[in-house]
């Protein structure tokens, strides 16, 4: 089994109880990935390309992306990452509030790789990011990652 390093998780979420939530799960379920925060599609864009206050910025390996973000919205920040060669491969998860059908069609117009309408419920929520992180940790192989071997190995 190898041993597997932590990812880099980029959650853009500009609601602080959502934030907190997301928090609790990874804490909550033990989750050893680099959870880092921002609040608006600008910051997001920063963190991404690593420029401003983000410069030593590490490259996201999952990015969670909320939609209705103030400065740039979601659909902006997703247009942008995946019209961008160097960017294009990290996954984004839509982690959204709306089940709108528009907003999924164009979601996965603009190449996000999973749409996720977020529950009301606290355990169901918290069940949602485990989910996302069993997919894209221990099933899903990520781009420019080894290996990274069984469950235990990230947790």
């Amino acid at each position: 089994m190898t041993t597997g390093k932590p990812i880099e998780v980029l959650l853009v979420e500009d609601d602080p109880g959502d934030e907190l939530i997301t928090r609790e799960a990874f804490e909550d379920n033990k989750i050893r990935n680099n959870l880092h925060v921002v609040r608006d599609g600008l910051e997001a864009l920063d963190f991404v390309h690593r420029r401003n206050a983000y410069e030593g910025a590490p490259r996201p390996d999952l990015i969670l992306l909320d939609l209705n973000l103030p400065k740039y919205d979601g659909r902006q920040v997703l247009e942008q990452i995946k019209g961008d060669p160097a960017l294009r491969s990290i996954p984004v998860v839509v982690l959204t509030t709306s089940s709108a059908e528009e907003d999924i069609l164009r979601s996965y117009e603009l190449f996000a790789n999973a749409y996720v309408s977020k529950p009301v419920d606290l355990d169901r929520f918290m069940a949602v990011i485990r989910q996302i992180d069993d997919f894209f940790v221990t099933v899903v192989r990520l781009p420019g990652r080894a290996s990274l071997g069984g469950d235990d190995d990230l947790r």
